[in-house]
């Protein structure tokens, strides 16, 4: 079983992000980690996991680098008689917010690994992105990170924004490379409705995406998922697309149990004053199946060949034989995760 806790808060808006954040809502820190508390009892008594049950939690936003450490401790209080002792415990930060007693903080919670929000070692793209960060502090926050003891940290990097050249990009990764780092994320820019970002402020060259992909791996990290490389996979990341149920936290957060999604109120105050009103949508049969299909091509999971009807399976052999797709006794994998949604789109016709 997986855990995700949404953090809304946030210091700036990116000029790209369409996620439930805020940044005018700070005083209500305090209501809101209390909130949390009170949904977390009640999806355990839903979700009743049993001793050791919980191997992954991912506290995400947001911002969770803008929450003080002493916030999350009534949290980890009561979520700690569940948690697996070998547990990955991931929190999201910022690098102008996680500071090295944020850092010392998190850690003595039992955080072990850590995802920054780096997106770029280029200052002038920083500005353009609306990044509250700079090179040196992102550089700065990572070597902190690894001094306190950190074995895993992760960073996100950002690509096809609008100047992005190739040159700039390698830079990045070289950058990156330079770091005690066993992961990293690649986004493609996605322009949303309600952000800043106009689709000028996007770039449309496919070739960027197979080239971030293989400078990355050059360097030896495993492409694992469209967006994903590291010599350590993250393990929440590979339970969502395993579809495992998870149980989701906070204003904005998801859940999932069996066959039925959860969601919390978005809004914060909304949230503070009834944690508990969760609104439920039953996935069937065939949403489930789509759902394993498309997220079983955009990574390493594959496809389990025995949930597959006959006429999928055939169309599925056929890409076999075309080179598309391999298979084993028991799952079809996908050779080029960045043609995972045309495969899908053939595969459910």
């Amino acid at each position: 079983m997986l855990l995700y806790l949404h953090i809304p808060y946030c210091d700036s808006k990116c000029h790209y992000c369409s996620f439930n954040s805020y940044t005018h809502k700070h005083n209500t820190q305090n209501r809101y980690m209390q909130s949390i508390c009170i949904q977390l009892q009640y999806e355990l008594e839903r979700f009743k996991p049993s001793h050791n049950d919980i191997k992954t939690i991912f506290i995400g936003g947001g911002t969770p680098s803008t929450i003080d450490p002493s916030y999350y401790q009534d949290f980890f209080s009561i979520i700690k008689p569940y948690i697996d002792q070998n547990a990955e415990i991931t929190a999201e930060a910022n690098p102008n917010s996680a500071t090295a007693l944020w850092i010392k903080g998190m850690k003595a919670l039992g955080v072990n690994r850590l995802s920054f929000g780096v997106q770029s070692f280029d200052d002038a793209k920083l500005h353009n992105l609306g990044r509250a960060h700079n090179k040196l502090q992102a550089i700065d926050a990572i070597k902190n990170a690894h001094a306190e003891g950190f074995e895993h940290i992760s960073l996100d990097l950002i690509y096809n924004a609008k100047g992005d050249t190739k040159e700039l990009l390698k830079k990045d990764i070289d950058t990156a490379f330079s770091l005690p780092i066993d992961h990293i994320s690649a986004y493609e820019l996605t322009i949303e409705e309600g952000t800043k970002f106009t689709n000028n402020d996007r770039q449309a060259n496919d070739t960027l995406a197979f080239f971030v992909a293989q400078e990355i791996a050059k360097k030896g990290f495993d492409h694992y998922e469209i967006s994903n490389f590291g010599t350590y996979q993250s393990r929440h990341n590979k339970g969502y697309w395993n579809l495992e149920n998870y149980i989701g936290i906070g204003a904005g957060a998801v859940g999932f149990l069996n066959d039925t999604r959860l969601y919390p109120s978005t809004d914060i105050d909304g949230y503070i004053s009834n944690p508990l009103h969760i609104k439920e949508e039953r996935l069937t049969s065939k949403e489930i199946l789509t759902e394993k299909i498309f997220l079983g091509l955009r990574s390493i999971i594959g496809i389990e060949i025995s949930i597959l009807p006959v006429h999928i399976r055939q169309k599925a052999d056929f890409l076999v034989n075309s080179g598309k797709l391999t298979k084993s006794a028991t799952h079809y994998y996908n050779k080029n995760f960045f043609l995972s949604d045309e495969i899908a789109l053939y595969l459910m016709d």
